[in-house]
């Protein structure tokens, strides 16, 4: 089963010249994909989260954090997330919560500390900015999709391996509102 968790912002060192963003929850999510019994993938979605991140005026230097409740586990089928948030796989009742912290960013590569099911690891995220600008309410807003490729089993959820692959494709959407 993939988590995410991505899914964050970045947490790095940043310039005098640093714009700071608030996730926007209604606009962000982080999902997942995992092969089922070599025949199929399976996507699903973490539907809470929230976070923050800065950029430098440049965009390569920066930080961020990203928190995700993991009970907001949604593949889309109501069996199958229950078995997600049991013992089996997510332990939500333990470990309530997926997060990242970031460690350094060069505009290209997130990296950071990404801990699920009480275990935390380094991991990478590709990087690439969507865009930026003003919204029609006043605001500012930019806008990040970021992915890597996780081994559940290197946070302990290795249930089901091969039958649910250990790897786990995640992908991050997030847009922040600069404060």
């Amino acid at each position: 089963m993939k988590t995410l968790l991505i899914g964050s912002a970045a947490l790095l060192s940043v310039s005098a010249f640093a714009a700071d963003y608030q996730v926007d929850p209604a606009h962000s999510f982080v999902t997942f994909e995992v092969g089922h019994l070599g025949v199929s993938t399976t996507v699903g979605r973490f539907n809470e989260l929230e976070g923050s991140f800065s950029l430098d005026d440049s965009g390569k230097s920066g930080s961020a954090e990203l928190t995700i409740q993991s009970a907001s586990v949604d593949t889309n089928h109501e069996a199958r997330d229950k078995h997600l948030r049991s013992p089996d796989f997510l332990d939500v009742k333990q470990f309530t919560t997926i997060t990242f912290k970031s460690t350094a960013f060069d505009g290209e590569t997130l990296t950071g500390d990404l801990t699920i099911h009480g275990v935390t690891k380094a991991v990478s995220f590709d990087i690439e900015k969507v865009g930026e600008g003003k919204d029609p309410w006043g605001g500012y807003r930019a806008g990040f999709e970021a992915s890597t490729t996780i081994q559940r089993s290197d946070f302990g959820v290795s249930y089901f391996i091969p039958g649910v692959t250990d790897e786990t494709e995640l992908e991050v959407f997030i847009e922040g509102i600069r404060q």
